[in-house]
């Protein structure tokens, strides 16, 4: 398990304004560098990679941004879209599906067991 450079192809840059964890990137502690990768494991030595920070203060920061984040998507699902009026749209009006001939059979054959009388 030691570094054998394949992880340089995916070294990723500091982002500006946004931590490297909230970003996305990774971290391996055998290779020392943060790298956009998808997995838990570095593409490298095989390493589990860190996906969230050690430090007391940064374990803080992206809790913080992770729940701002979540509030900001909640706000945006619930208001609704202007131009489509919900309380206009007729449900009575929609189709129900029809049953199938292959289901309907089916149906009527489990119907007819469950109406034969058992004798003891």
């Amino acid at each position: 398990m030691t570094c054998k450079g394949i992880c340089a192809r995916y070294k990723a840059q500091k982002p500006v304004g946004v931590g490297r964890y909230a970003s996305g990137q990774r971290r391996c502690q055998i290779c020392e560098i943060f790298i956009k990768w998808e997995g838990l494991w570095c593409p490298c030595c095989g390493y589990r990679l860190r996906t969230k920070p050690r430090n007391l203060k940064y374990k803080a920061k992206l809790r913080a941004r992770v729940e701002a984040d979540s509030i900001a998507e909640k706000a945006l699902a619930d208001t609704p879209i202007a131009d489509t009026p919900i309380a206009d749209t007729p449900i009575a009006d929609t189709p129900k599906p029809k049953k199938s001939a292959a289901k309907k059979s089916a149906a009527k054959k489990s119907a007819a067991k469950k109406s034969i009388p058992i004798k003891a």
